[in-house]
């Protein structure tokens, strides 16, 4: 490849990583403030389904995505909820805490409006340590927070939880 070819390349190999880090930051502030919804949440595959009500307050910056909230359900259970994400790139990772087995690892990439991440429990879940969670822009104003988890009877993908939250 010639000289003056090696330079066009390497501008434009630039400009898409500037575009994309820029398509990347205005996507997480878009998750920028504070949100209100309810949902439903499985402890396991075979446990029974809770409805929960949730808030959350959502910090975002150039690079990263903080999502800090509570989930309340039978009237009498809360739950801390938390998962921050930073991106390099295309590629997400984080921490994911609230679950009864630790803090949890996240890696993924973002998808059109969703961020798709794989989840790496501390301890044994539903008979393995892994999972996936989506975070998903609803529109201007909304958010939809989605685990799946593989059932280890059936060996089917089961939603263990999903909350459906509003800007407030």
């Amino acid at each position: 490849m010639t000289s003056p070819a090696r330079c066009a390349l390497a501008g434009c190999l630039l400009v898409a990583a500037n575009a994309a880090h820029a398509d990347e930051s205005k996507f997480l502030q878009s998750f920028q403030g504070n949100f209100a919804g309810k949902g439903t949440v499985q402890v396991t595959t075979q446990a029974p389904t809770v409805s929960v009500s949730c808030t959350f307050k959502s910090d975002a910056t150039a690079s990263s995505l903080s999502l800090d909230g509570n989930c309340r359900g039978l009237v009498v259970v809360s739950r801390a909820i938390s998962a921050h994400l930073k991106t390099s790139g295309a590629s997400y990772s984080g921490v994911y805490v609230g679950s009864r087995t630790g803090p949890a690892q996240l890696n993924g990439s973002r998808s059109g409006n969703a961020i798709n991440l794989a989840i790496r429990w501390a301890k044994l879940v539903n008979g393995d340590r892994s999972a996936h969670l989506t975070v998903q822009k609803k529109g201007a104003n909304g958010i939809l927070l989605t685990v799946i988890d593989r059932d280890p009877k059936t060996g089917k993908n089961v939603v263990t939880s999903r909350i459906d939250l509003k800007r407030t």
